[in-house]
């Protein structure tokens, strides 16, 4: 039997929570919430978030748009299930590393996981998540930040910063780095319309090559250096925090 706590969860909560039976009601069902959302990752990996429709991930399961509607209310509600579902299960963290290798190692799964099904990004995001599986990252992280002598709530405020940090690099590499990929090479562009009187900062940096990237794998090396710098900032943070309290 129910518990009145449970009666009272939102219909996108029970679905999240696996706390719902979608489409239990009327003729036999034909699909799972499991298949709708793998139907609804193929269409968007296929043909990007843009062609998400309930309509386009009836046609992918071969279903008509209103059967799909005995399982999912509504093309908002399908969103807010893929948005649990694309970012996976978080990575195994180091054991006893501390909390640096630990933060380390989380931010580069979400920043790995993102990047699988890179149209997540175009999702818009109007609240905090709720599913299992981006609670279990937040456990993880938070796990991650256990021993640091830290407030909990300032553990939290470190882990959502993070997350918002590898968010906000991989929406800059979908948006810019990788669309301008085949366009004309960028330092050499700036070498001819630059002025070096005007800007002689960024003429020293092509000149000393800061813009070529060689043999290296520059997004990922991108990521690594503003993430050490963000560690860095923590680790200041902490030991200044720690070094101040009573």
């Amino acid at each position: 039997m129910e518990t009145p706590e449970e009666q009272a969860l939102p219909k996108l909560v029970r679905l999240l929570w696996d706390l719902d039976d979608p489409g239990s009601r009327g003729p036999k069902r034909g699909m799972s919430l499991d298949e709708i959302l793998e139907a609804a990752i193929a269409v968007a990996d296929a043909e990007g978030y843009a062609a998400l429709s309930m309509s386009r991930v009836a046609k992918q399961l071969g279903f008509t748009t209103m059967s799909l509607y005995r399982y999912v209310d509504s093309k908002e509600t399908l969103v807010e299930l893929l948005l649990d579902r694309l970012v996976g299960a978080p990575p195994a963290l180091p054991a006893d590393a501390g909390w640096r290798a630990g933060l380390e190692a989380w931010a580069w799964g979400e920043f790995r996981a993102i990047r699988v099904h890179p149209w997540w990004l175009d999702i818009p995001i109007s609240a905090p998540p709720l599913g299992p599986k981006n609670m279990d990252w937040l456990e993880a992280g938070l796990t991650a930040m256990a021993d640091a002598p830290l407030p909990e709530p300032v553990k939290l405020q470190m882990v959502t910063n993070l997350s918002l940090y590898v968010i906000g690099r991989a929406r800059f590499l979908k948006d810019t780095v990788q669309r301008s990929e085949g366009d004309t090479d960028y330092a050499a562009i700036l070498a001819q319309v630059l002025d070096p009187t005007r800007y002689p900062a960024i003429t020293s940096a092509l000149s000393h090559r800061a813009f070529d990237d060689d043999d290296m794998h520059w997004e990922e090396a991108d990521f690594r250096f503003s993430l050490d710098r963000l560690l860095d900032g923590y680790e200041h943070f902490i030991t200044r925090y720690t070094s101040t309290s009573p």
